[in-house]
């Protein structure tokens, strides 16, 4: 290789290490274990805290859920009685 291809060769090197410098939005960074922790922790509460409302609001709202299911008549029930 003579000189003016060896600068070519390294020139496109060092603009190929500047393209892989850029991170993708799509791709995720590095995120420590005590943060990761952290957000794990979070979620957690969160989840535990939707299921105790959930559980709080269902006890009363369990009856009138059954209720509106049996009253409904199916597709194929409507049919039938026609």
């Amino acid at each position: 290789m003579n000189r003016k291809q060896k600068i070519i060769k390294k020139t496109a090197k060092r603009a190929k290490a500047r393209l892989n410098k850029h991170t993708a939005p799509t791709i995720k960074k590095y995120i420590s274990k005590g943060d990761r922790a952290k957000e794990l922790a979070r979620e957690q509460a969160e989840l535990a805290a939707k299921a105790n409302a959930a559980k709080n609001g269902t006890e009363a709202s369990d009856g009138e859920q059954a209720s509106d299911q049996t009253t409904e008549p199916t597709s194929t029930e409507s049919e039938n009685q026609a």
